[in-house]
């Protein structure tokens, strides 16, 4: 059973995710994602993030994470995972991550999707992809991209890789 997130308060709501990252040419790159729908679709800098998603009640967390990760992009997730720990948003959501590394070029995304009514009001409910894109940035590229929420976790990554960043 998949925990929804109207019916439990927002200061216990746990999600699991997967930072994927490469070598690429010497540089560090690592794999984020861009949500989808009308909300987002003009946000860029601070709007991208890790592939991540509720934990289903009773799930272990890093099987949660490859689940999310696969649902989310497509790509398998590959052993092995690194602990990233876990980290509370500003909205009392809290995300546990792994890091695991693949070199690997980008398949065409195909998110799973959700519906919602749009334009609001209209009374026409459409279908949108939970991430319309997913793309590999240098670290620093990756501090304006991503949510600063999870910026934590690109230095916890470059830690566990002995490098101070």
């Amino acid at each position: 059973m998949r925990v929804r997130c109207d019916k439990i308060p927002a200061m216990s709501q746990i999600s699991a995710g997967l930072l994927m990252y490469r070598n690429s040419g010497g540089i560090l790159e690592v794999f984020l994602v861009h949500p989808g729908g009308p909300f987002w679709a003009k946000k860029d800098e601070g709007a991208w993030s890790i592939p991540k998603g509720l934990i289903d009640e009773g799930e272990d967390k890093l099987e949660a994470a490859k689940r999310e990760f696969l649902e989310e992009t497509s790509i398998s997730p590959a052993e092995p995972f690194v602990s990233l720990g876990e980290i509370l948003q500003k909205s009392g959501k809290r995300i546990c991550a792994w890091a695991f590394e693949r070199n690997c070029d980008l398949p065409r995304i195909n998110s799973n999707t959700f519906t919602l009514e749009w334009p609001p009001n209209s009374g026409r409910m459409r279908e949108f992809p939970e991430i319309d894109k997913g793309e590999f940035f240098s670290v620093p590229a990756a501090r304006r991209k991503i949510n600063q929420g999870q910026a934590d976790f690109l230095d916890r990554l470059l830690t566990c890789l002995g490098n101070p960043g």
